[in-house]
């Protein structure tokens, strides 16, 4: 039979159908570029960890410090408190309590390092006098380190009588204290002396430069009250330990104590 004109002919398309999975697709691409990606932040987080002092890494970690909050809703029974009991609640908001005001503390005793840094400037010997002293803020409170230098004692040699430059340092930080009323600490440390002497007089010399110190700063006006404690170490804690004859183990240590314990 003639086929007739006017019926089209049938053609058939095949596609050729490439599966995407294995190494022919680009779904691992993006995972890769993700992995080297967390990797360089990794990286680049642990070279400025690296390159910043110690007190700038305190500063991070007190930024990225975790608060506390009272979630209101919590598993158990109904009621008044949600199922929470009156004593967590509680102490939760004792710790917010302690953690703001230790916050607040810590400031405080920061402005008074700021206030003596302050008022030492202003004086004309203020290079000179910045040597003798150290300053930190620890867990105890703000540590006033002032040592003697090999040119520059804060007492005169074996003996428990300030030497002009202790008086004026003492004057300044009474000044700067006077901003806080916390407490204050006073311990003296001596550099240990020869073995082959028949008495060594470290105690006697540390009690007695203790006491001196203490009288110079009543006689600066310091609140006795404040005192809470005098103390002669000795040269049981050297502040230069390879070397326990050095002149800068002389040292006092005034400490603000902290009344917030964190």
């Amino acid at each position: 039979m003639a086929r007739s004109d006017n019926v089209r002919p049938i053609i058939i398309k095949r596609k050729k159908i490439v599966a995407g999975g294995g190494h022919h697709g680009g779904a691992w691409k993006v995972a890769y570029a993700d992995f080297v990606t967390a990797m360089m932040a990794f990286f680049l987080m642990l070279w400025l960890l690296g390159s910043v002092t110690d007190d700038e890494r305190k500063g991070i970690a007190d930024y990225f410090s975790p608060t506390f909050a009272v979630d209101s809703q919590s598993s158990g029974g109904d009621g008044a408190l949600g199922g929470s009991s009156i004593s967590t609640i509680a102490s939760l908001t004792d710790e917010i309590a302690t953690a703001e005001a230790y916050q607040a503390e810590s400031q405080a005793l920061q402005d008074v390092a700021d206030r003596f840094a302050a008022l030492a400037g202003e004086s004309a010997q203020a290079e000179q006098l910045l040597k003798h002293v150290n300053i930190k803020l620890t867990d105890e409170g703000l540590v006033f380190t002032v040592s003697d230098l090999p040119d520059a004692p804060l007492f005169n040699p074996d003996g428990a009588n300030p030497r002009p430059v202790l008086r004026q340092l003492l004057h300044l930080l009474t000044e700067a204290m006077r901003i806080v009323q916390n407490p204050l600490a006073i311990g003296a440390h001596s550099q240990a002396f020869p073995a082959v002497l028949r008495t060594n007089p470290v105690w006697e010399l540390t009690l007695a430069r203790a006491a001196a110190t203490r009288q110079l700063l009543l006689d600066t006006d310091f609140t006795p009250e404040r005192l809470s404690r005098v103390t002669g170490h000795a040269d049981r804690s050297p502040a230069l330990p390879e070397n326990t004859m050095a002149v800068g183990n002389n040292r006092l240590e005034l400490i603000l104590l902290r009344s917030i314990q964190a």
